[in-house]
C-alpha cells in the first residue's frame, strides 16, 4: 500500500467512524436529557468528518486521474475494494467505541449545559479530573446489549432492510462515481458528477423512511413511552445494519459503477 492510498484510507476511517458514533449521541441525549444541546457538541465533532470527506475525494480523484494517464488497468478495483474494507472496519471499530463515547459525551453535555462555554468545555477535559475520567470513564460493549436482541430488535424489519440499502448506497456512492470514471475515462468528469444518483436514494431513505422513526423513538424514550431498553436493542440492530450495509457495498460496486456509467452515456 503507497501512501496516498493509506491517506484516503485513513479519511475513509475517520468519516464512518464518527459517522458510527453518531448513534451515540442519541443515546447521550437520552440520559441526560438535553438532545438539541447533544447534537449541537456533536455538530463540531462532525466538521471532522466533513472536513476527511472534503479531501477524501480530490485525492482519490486524483488516484484515478494518475492510472488513466499511466494507462494503468489493473489494482484501481482492488484499491476501492480495499476502502470499502477500510469502511467496513471504521464502522466495527466505531460500534466498539460506542460505550466509552457515550459516556464521555454525557459528561461534556452536563458540563455545556452548566457552564455554556466551550472553551471552558475544552479546558475541564485537560483538568486532572477531565483526565481522570477519561482514563477512567472506556468501557467495552456490554454481552448484554446484544444477547438482548434475542427479545427483540427493538425496530421492525423494514426498518432494518432499508437502513442496510441505505448505508450501502451511501458508503458506495462517490466510490461507484470515480471507479465508473476509471471505466470510461472519456466521460469521468460526468461520471464524478453522478454520484448523487447513488447517494441521493441513499438520502431520501435516511431522511424520509428511518431518520424520523429514530426521533420519534427517542422522544418517546424521553417521555417515558419506551424503555431505554428498547431503544439500547433499536440502537444496537441499526449500528449491525451499519456494518452489513458496508459489506453490502463491496457487492453493490461494480453494478453502481456501471449504472452511472449508462446514465452518463445517456444524458
Amino acid at each position: 500500500m503507497d501512501a496516498q492510498l493509506l491517506i484516503i484510507c485513513a479519511l475513509t476511517f475517520v468519516i464512518h467512524v464518527i459517522a458510527t458514533l453518531a448513534y451515540a449521541v442519541r443515546i447521550a441525549g437520552v440520559r441526560t436529557r438535553r438532545i438539541a444541546v447533544s447534537f449541537a457538541l456533536f455538530g463540531i465533532i462532525a466538521l471532522v468528518s466533513r472536513t476527511a470527506n472534503s479531501f477524501q475525494g480530490p485525492f482519490l480523484a486524483k488516484r484515478v486521474e494518475e492510472d488513466i494517464a499511466q494507462h494503468i488497468a489493473q489494482g484501481m478495483l482492488g484499491d476501492f475494494r480495499l476502502l470499502l474494507l477500510a469502511a467496513t472496519i471504521a464502522t466495527i471499530v466505531g460500534a466498539l467505541l460506542i460505550p466509552t463515547f457515550q459516556r464521555y459525551f454525557s459528561r461534556a453535555v452536563v458540563h455545556f449545559q452548566a457552564h455554556r462555554s466551550l472553551p471552558r468545555l475544552a479546558l475541564h477535559a485537560f483538568s486532572r479530573g477531565g483526565i481522570a475520567y477519561i482514563r477512567h470513564g472506556a468501557r467495552l460493549p456490554s454481552r448484554t446489549n446484544v444477547t438482548q436482541l434475542a427479545s427483540g430488535s427493538g425496530v421492525s424489519w423494514k426498518v432494518i432492510v432499508l437502513n442496510v440499502l441505505a448505508m450501502a448506497l451511501w458508503t458506495v456512492g462517490v466510490f461507484a462515481s470515480l471507479y465508473a470514471g476509471f471505466l470510461k475515462p472519456e466521460l469521468r468528469v460526468t461520471c464524478a458528477n453522478l454520484s448523487s444518483v447513488i447517494n441521493g436514494f441513499a438520502t431520501i431513505v435516511l431522511t424520509v423512511m428511518i431518520d424520523p422513526q429514530i426521533s420519534v423513538m427517542t422522544d418517546d424514550v424521553i417521555e417515558g413511552r419506551v424503555t431505554e431498553n428498547r431503544f439500547r436493542r433499536a440502537i444496537t440492530t441499526l449500528i449491525g445494519a451499519r456494518v452489513v450495509g458496508t459489506l453490502v457495498a463491496q457487492a453493490m460496486l461494480i453494478p453502481a459503477a456501471f449504472l452511472i456509467v449508462r446514465v452518463a452515456e445517456a444524458i
